[in-house]
């Protein structure tokens, strides 16, 4: 018994040997658990190949499609300076949106800005500013400019400026750099159209309205008066028989005092007054339609402005900044120099296909302005009226 006993003890221990001897062996073996990774970021899908199809062009961007980064501002010499103010501001704009079309650049590639107050300071800050937002060609428009211009053109000799009605200048003296075209008009030869055309079309009583007398609006009065003259003694006309009642308003921005200075003048009998004021021609327009008055616009073609318009003396504001644009897009920028506008070149004239006139023809006035484009006829520039007068003997100037 004891011997079986012994026999049984001896498996038994041999059975859990062999047990754990399994399990270890198992458990040496065993792989090692997978370290956790990050799940996988899933892939686009890749769109189709698209093949080339040769028939058609590669679309290019307009603002890619320019053949040069040229950024303009227009720059207003004051918050009174409107862009749309139908006059100096509208007309230059006019041949920017023009050039831009016409060289397939964005319409983005011009601004608009105005000085924040009406003098040189506040001027000098807003060429700056435009500058600073981009701008590489600056247009400005009015004698206002001559001042911070002076100093502007030498700080900033990279970029084109291009002044119209004026030259930079400071206390008498005149310096043109040449990054710089001063563009000037025949003031007095439009002017002179239009007394010629307001008297041939059968008005005796005219009136003249400017807005403050500096060089250029002096001269439109001054013409104004020549053509009236001019047109009395075509036509036969005995001295007195046409008057023109003459002023200065004192500024360029419209007010109800103006209004009710142009009603005055229409109920007491004037019948056209040219109003060669800016803005404040607004309020001239104003007062003729309060009165049947008719009035005559100026700088650019106004006669869209008010139905009282019978014809405008332009200047071609938008044809002058076009062709300084096109010189700088063409590498032949013409600076450094003074640029006259005249008859002889079309950049002065009345808008005869627009015009209001009744009487007054096509034939007439290719005639007489032949006769200035030409040379053939002389308008004084002079600024002071009395030598203007002494060469008026039928028309009575009442200065006011």
């Amino acid at each position: 018994m004891k011997k079986v006993l012994k026999l049984i003890l001896v498996v038994a221990l041999l059975v859990s040997a062999l047990a754990i001897v399994t399990a270890c062996r198992s458990e040496e073996e065993a792989p090692p658990a997978p370290a956790e990774t990050p799940a996988p970021t899933p892939e686009p899908t890749p769109e189709p190949d698209v093949e080339d199809d040769d028939d058609e062009e590669e679309y290019i961007p307009a603002d890619e499609s320019a053949a040069v980064d040229i950024q303009i501002a227009l720059v207003a010499h004051s918050p009174e300076s409107i862009l749309n103010d139908g006059s100096f501001n509208e007309g230059a704009w006019a041949g920017i949106t023009q050039f831009l079309a016409d060289n397939n650049l964005p319409s983005s590639n011009a601004r608009f800005y105005q000085a924040v107050a009406p003098d040189n300071d506040a001027r000098f800050n807003s060429i700056v500013q435009a500058i600073e937002g981009g701008a590489n060609v600056l247009v400005m428009p009015g004698f206002q400019f001559v001042d911070a211009l002076y100093d502007a053109q030498d700080l900033f000799p990279d970029v084109y400026f291009i002044l119209l009605d004026a030259t930079p200048s400071r206390d008498g003296e005149v310096r043109i750099q040449p990054n710089v075209a001063a563009i000037h008009y025949a003031e007095a030869e439009a002017g002179f159209l239009a007394g010629y055309a307001a008297v041939m079309e059968g008005h005796r009583m005219l009136g003249f309205m400017g807005g403050n007398p500096i060089p250029p609006v002096i001269r439109f009065g001054h013409g104004f008066v020549q053509g009236a003259e001019h047109a009395a003694q075509s036509l036969g006309l005995d001295a007195g028989d046409v008057e023109i009642n003459y002023m200065y308003l004192g500024g360029f921005a419209p007010a109800p005092e103006h209004v009710v200075t142009a009603s005055a003048w229409f109920v007491g009998g004037t019948e056209v007054i040219f109003a060669a004021a800016g803005g404040a021609g607004m309020s001239v327009m104003a007062g003729a339609d309060d009165t049947d008055g008719i009035t005559i616009g100026v700088d650019s073609d106004q006669h869209w402005v008010n139905d009282t318009v019978l014809t405008s003396a332009m200047k071609a504001l938008d044809v002058s900044v076009h062709d300084m644009l096109t010189d700088i897009l063409n590498g032949s920028f013409p600076g450094g120099v003074q640029h006259i506008y005249d008859a002889s070149i079309n950049g002065v004239g009345l808008p005869m296909q627009t015009s209001r006139f009744e009487n007054f023809t096509q034939a007439q006035y290719d005639a007489i302005f032949n006769q200035i484009a030409s040379g053939a006829l002389i308008v004084d520039e002079a600024l002071e009226m009395a030598d203007i007068l002494e060469n008026v003997s039928l028309v009575v100037v009442n200065e006011m």
